[in-house]
């Protein structure tokens, strides 16, 4: 199964409740912070909610 690594590149400051808590449920905590998760739907939609604050990258 492909894996995605997750980089925030953007603050959560000043962002609404749900980007907050989308950060966080990828296990994001700060700027340059980085996980590798499961290409799955549901980890799909929490970076489509984030995309403006996260960069992504495929990996094997």
């Amino acid at each position: 199964m492909a894996r995605l690594k997750v980089t925030q590149v953007r603050s959560a400051i000043g962002r609404k409740q749900n980007q907050r808590h989308s950060l966080r449920s990828l296990g994001l905590k700060r700027i340059n912070d980085v996980v590798v998760k499961e290409d799955r739907p549901e980890i799909r939609g929490m970076i489509f909610a984030v995309n403006h604050l996260v960069s992504v990258e495929e990996v094997e």
